[in-house]
């Protein structure tokens, strides 16, 4: 007979929700901008399992749950078992997202089968030219690599993941060339700045990955790139997803592995921002420590009165970057020579009606 955990203290909300779990900070890689190098002092820490599942509690419209870490494939398939059976057994809807290097599974494919063929699990991956993603301290990791793995994932589980590209300084100049193989691999890649945590000390500039979804949008590769897709929307539709949204702390979670709660896993890399799980979660709070920060409400005074305030300050964590680095002049004089052709992409791909009630203003 199966047991129900049981949470007399918890009054479920019907608020929808994510939430980002950090089960380990193991990771059998070592790339050099990795933002989640240091997110527990115990390096064997585990996530109470438990607490996920009074989280699950409290918000049990949770769409997804997001895995990352450290990598997913460092804790043993049981615990996400016992996660898909708390699931099962609650009738809750939520699927569950992981973000691996996937090089564990092609170690021990059968290990994981079952797992990843599971209809709640999706598997994205990431890859990204230059040699700042590495296997080893000295054995890079190559396209030659990436493509054994998608083909493995192909031939194993039915499908090859899409794919993360962190972009830094080290690597911008082969940033187009992951789109190229995204569309030469049939798959979705995401351009994302590399942001100043962990072992990557300084932020990739916002309005540089800006000029690239540009270049990206311009040479018609927006098929295979999910950031272009986000921008090309940001301006009409407001609010999208992470990292291109301002109210994420009203529907975001995160869980480091020592349990400590944020309500964004890139401040959670910080140990920034925590939340008191006790009081949200068994008191029935709900908190919004970001969007009550002042000094991360925007970039500076004059992007109260910019047209480019939704894309400029789109994320609370790079606000915080830019900040901190000095590098919001420096991005502001980029982005405004950028901003001509964002409006005009932006007003574009706006439906005919809201074209045609914008032009009689």
């Amino acid at each position: 007979m199966k047991t129900i955990p049981i949470f007399p203290k918890i009054t479920p909300s019907n608020l929808p929700m994510e939430l980002i779990v950090r089960i380990t900070e193991r990771c059998n890689f070592k790339c050099t901008f990795c933002s989640s190098t240091y997110i527990t002092e115990d390096k064997t820490m585990e996530l109470d399992i438990e607490r996920v599942f009074a989280f699950l509690h409290r918000y049990p419209n949770t769409s997804t749950i997001i895995v990352n870490g450290g990598d997913p494939l460092m804790v043993k398939p049981d615990y996400y078992w016992k996660l898909i059976e708390f699931l099962d057994n609650n009738n809750m809807r939520s699927s569950i997202s992981f973000t691996s290097n996937l090089w564990a599974f092609f170690k021990k494919p059968a290990m994981w089968a079952d797992l990843f063929k599971h209809p709640r699990m999706g598997i994205t991956t990431s890859f990204n030219y230059g040699d700042t993603r590495r296997i080893t301290e000295t054995r890079i990791f190559t396209e030659t690599d990436f493509w054994k793995i998608s083909d493995k994932m192909l031939d194993v589980v039915g499908y090859r993941p899409d794919f993360i590209s962190v972009i830094t300084q080290e690597n911008e100049n082969t940033a187009i060339d992951n789109v190229y193989l995204a569309k030469k691999m049939g798959v979705e890649c995401k351009l994302n700045l590399g942001l100043a945590s962990g072992d990557q000390s300084v932020p990739y500039q916002l309005s540089k990955i800006y000029a690239m979804y540009l270049e990206v949008y311009k040479l018609g590769l927006m098929p295979w790139e999910y950031n272009t897709k986000q921008m090309v929307r940001r301006l009409s539709e407001g609010s999208t997803t992470c990292p291109q949204s301002r109210d994420c702390d009203k529907h975001i979670r995160a869980l480091n592995p020592g349990g400590d709660y944020y309500s964004c896993g890139a401040f959670a890399d910080d140990f920034d921002k925590q939340i008191d799980f006790n009081r949200e979660v068994y008191g029935g709070e709900h908190f919004l420590p970001l969007s009550t920060d002042g000094d991360l409400w925007c970039l500076k005074n004059d992007c109260l009165t910019c047209p480019m305030f939704n894309i400029c300050n789109g994320c609370r964590k790079t606000v915080k970057d830019m900040k901190q680095h000095n590098m919001v002049e420096q991005h502001c004089k980029l982005m405004k020579t950028l901003a001509p052709d964002i409006l005009r992409i932006n007003f574009a791909n706006q439906p005919e009606q809201l074209k045609k009630e914008l032009a009689r203003v």
